[in-house]
């Protein structure tokens, strides 16, 4: 099931080790009353989203979700994700992400991020 509570924030925070600062949304995938995946939402500037993800169990019904959140409700062309985990990275570019990038030492020294954009018209999931 979809849910959208404070659940979804606390289970990404928890999982990747961040703080994530409002303003933000919440998308999530709950399983037997308990939360294993989600995306947080924030750094909204117009035409772009950042999204932070974590958690597994990943199925088509939440990145249809995604995809119409992103990009018919707020309208924006392209999310982003920055993250230095490959697996993120390769998540990103299923849904038809391109990496544009490697910001270094992003989550610290020697802990560089990979910047992957993925635009509207490239979204593997939209319904």
């Amino acid at each position: 099931m979809i849910v959208t509570d404070d659940r979804v924030g606390q289970f990404v925070a928890e999982r990747t080790g961040s703080f994530i600062y409002p303003p933000f949304t919440f998308l999530g995938i709950e399983r037997g009353g308990e939360i294993v995946a989600g995306a947080v939402f924030n750094c909204f500037t117009g035409a772009s989203v950042e999204v932070t993800v974590a958690g597994k169990g990943w199925d088509r019904a939440f990145f249809r979700a995604v995809g119409d959140y992103v990009f018919r409700q707020m309208e924006c062309s392209r999310m982003g994700f920055t993250t230095e985990q490959e697996a993120v990275a390769r998540l990103a570019e299923r849904l038809g992400g391109v990496r544009e990038g490697v910001m270094r030492s992003y989550f610290g020294p020697g802990r560089d991020g990979i910047v992957i954009g993925v635009l509207a018209d490239e979204y593997k999931f939209r319904s």
